[in-house]
């Protein structure tokens, strides 16, 4: 597969507590996509649920996962503002065909700030601010995601060892504190479009995304 990067840093014990989730039955997911089995998984501390979509290929090396953070805008509605729902879009493809599992977590809305203050945080970026300004204006954290629900699951859904779908390298060394070994970090970029290049930018260049393409290939118009 293109974009890997076989740099990303091996799992290491656990630096955290990990979070305990229940995870119910297992059912078949008939996608646009391909074939999946689903299962829904409860953070038993804060209450919130999570979906993991596993395709039942069996991946030849370490498989494929996706760590999706719920965002209504880009998923739901296919705002151009962001990359999000094109990077799910992708990532269902890429495991429908090779292995692995997308698990989408819920209630990580605009890295973890909710849905209200992320349309807050767009008022702002209309302002004149991009999204790390708009969310330091807000008082709110820029990332506030918290990934020891989603380690909990990988665990205990066996997948110890994994190749991560993603430009964000604090990802992955956020699940090898939790004792996730990060095999490669995959590129899970899409192209830019004129709605999305500041926000990718800002990502690139303020949040130390891997963010290739951003240059070479050239702007989508809607």
């Amino acid at each position: 597969m293109n974009g890997v990067d076989e740099t990303a840093a091996p799992g290491t014990a656990p630096a955290a507590p990990l979070a305990s989730v229940t995870g119910g039955p297992s059912v078949q997911l008939p996608t646009a996509f391909g074939f999946f089995t689903a299962r829904a998984w409860t953070d038993d501390g804060t209450g919130v649920e999570h979906l993991s979509v596993t395709s039942p290929v069996r991946p030849e090396s370490a498989p494929l996962v996706r760590l999706h953070s719920e965002c209504l805008t880009g998923d739901v509605f296919a705002s151009y503002r962001c990359d999000c729902g094109e990077q799910l879009e992708q990532a269902l493809t890429l495991i429908a065909e090779h292995g692995g599992t997308v698990l989408y977590l819920r209630g990580q809305e605009g890295r973890g700030i909710g849905l209200a203050n992320k349309i807050r945080a767009y008022a702002l970026q209309e302002g004149g601010a991009d999204t790390v300004e708009a969310n330091e204006q807000l008082g709110l954290p820029v990332d506030g995601r918290d990934y020891s629900a989603a380690a909990a699951i990988l665990h205990t859904m066996g997948l110890d060892r994994i190749r991560l779908l993603s430009n964000n390298p604090i990802k992955g060394s956020k699940l090898a504190a939790f004792g996730i070994t990060v095999e490669e970090m995959v590129s899970s970029e899409v192209p830019s479009r004129e709605q999305n290049r500041r926000y990718l930018q800002t990502k690139r260049d303020r949040m130390d995304h891997r963010l290739a393409l951003l240059e070479e290939q050239p702007i989508h118009q809607s």
